[in-house]
């Protein structure tokens, strides 16, 4: 191979990154090491602001695509400027890593779409608007039909993307994420004391991570830790993420700690990413319910830490624990919810053994391993 060069949609590291930014920022991290027997350059294309977190690298070229008359918007970004930029720079691929990408462009397009579940259960979806609910479905399935190349992130969503959109599985790629290298074991038992006082955890806790959105069963969840209160009296449970469901958690919360006549459920719209691994080895469970997910990347960040979990046997979570959980065939239902709490918290022998299985299968999902694989069909388009 004479040269290579890869266009990406890069505006997702900007700003507080989500889960596009952070699979980005992961990819490239790997790829800055790479150093390849051939001329390879990246253009990371940005709407606003080149973001300090991106590693120097002699490979990734940065440029801002500055907007006619500051007007800004992400159509404008994705659909025009986007394209120009990447048809002028003659890339020989455009990897957009977030679901979305521009229609109009005339070379070849690598899609990541972690999940489709706007197109498969649109019940289960947290509309951002109504405007998604019209554009979302009709533009994300003409531009996977489009795309040279399709990236996800499960076997499960592979064959969503296949029965839903009629896509050949050959251009399909599972490309398994994986949790930061810095969720480990930690044996430093003062800072996770600190960090539990910090969070107002008085002994031992469950604890739950991420956007709380309606699939994740929170609010059966927090009914089912209420249930087995009286006989757990020195745990309390923790939940960390911005509330998108559909109730409001604060006033659930206050109704239900004023019930018990304690502080036993705690919320916070946000945890530090730095406090992450603490609360993960501090905690005696994860609980993480959900009906549908791409994923499911807590769920292996409390398992690298050796912390069990509890979770749904649906969509791809399976695929990510493996036989290493505890496990709620319906999350709806709260009498089965605390009954496995239970399980967790009473059985030594077995909190014991699925922390060790959790570490071995961990070691399945690497960056690395996601990096390299998904280069590798990048430069094969």
């Amino acid at each position: 191979m004479a040269n290579m060069i890869i266009g990406i949609d890069a505006h997702y590291l900007e700003g507080q990154p989500t889960g596009p930014g952070r699979y980005l920022l992961n990819l490239l991290r790997v790829w800055n090491n790479f150093r390849p027997s051939f001329d390879l350059k990246f253009i990371l294309y940005f709407k606003s602001e080149i973001p300090s977190t991106l590693p120097e690298s002699p490979f990734f070229i940065k440029k801002i695509l500055y907007p006619p008359l500051g007007l800004q918007s992400n159509a404008l970004f994705l659909q025009y400027l986007l394209p120009k930029a990447a048809k002028k720079d003659k890339v020989d691929v455009l990897f957009c890593p977030g679901y979305a990408g521009p229609l109009n462009f005339p070379g070849k397009i690598a899609l990541a779409l972690h999940d489709i579940i706007y197109e498969a259960r649109p019940d289960l979806y947290n509309w951002p608007s109504f405007l998604d609910k019209i554009l979302l479905k009709k533009v994300s399935k003409k531009l996977a039909q489009k795309a040279k190349i399709i990236f996800t992130i499960s076997q499960f969503s592979k064959k969503e993307i296949i029965k839903h959109y009629k896509i050949d599985a050959q251009k399909i790629f599972i490309t398994y994420l994986a949790p930061d290298p810095k969720f480990k074991v930690i044996q430093n038992n003062e800072n996770i004391k600190k960090i539990k006082d910090k969070y107002k955890i008085k002994d031992k806790f469950i604890f739950y991570l991420g956007a709380i959105i309606d699939r994740r069963h929170l609010q059966e969840t927090i009914k089912a830790f209420e249930k087995i209160d009286k006989n757990f009296p020195n745990f309390q449970f923790l939940i960390a993420g911005p509330n998108l469901s559909s109730f409001n958690i604060k006033n659930l919360v206050n109704d239900i700690n004023k019930n018990l006549e304690r502080e036993a459920i705690i919320y916070h719209p946000y945890a530090s990413e730095k406090d992450l691994v603490y609360l993960y080895n501090g905690a005696e469970l994860t609980c993480w319910l959900s009906q549908y997910e791409g994923f499911g990347l807590p769920l292996l960040e409390s398992m690298a830490c050796g912390t069990p979990v509890i979770t749904t046997p649906l969509a791809s979570i399976p695929e990510v624990v493996g036989n290493c959980a505890i496990f709620v065939k319906e999350p709806t239902n709260i009498s089965e919810i605390s009954l496995a709490m239970e399980k967790g918290i009473k059985d030594d022998v077995l909190r014991e053994k699925l922390k060790e299985k959790g570490l071995e299968w961990v070691k399945n999902f690497s960056w690395q391993k996601c990096a390299e694989k998904t280069l590798s069909v990048l430069l094969n388009p």
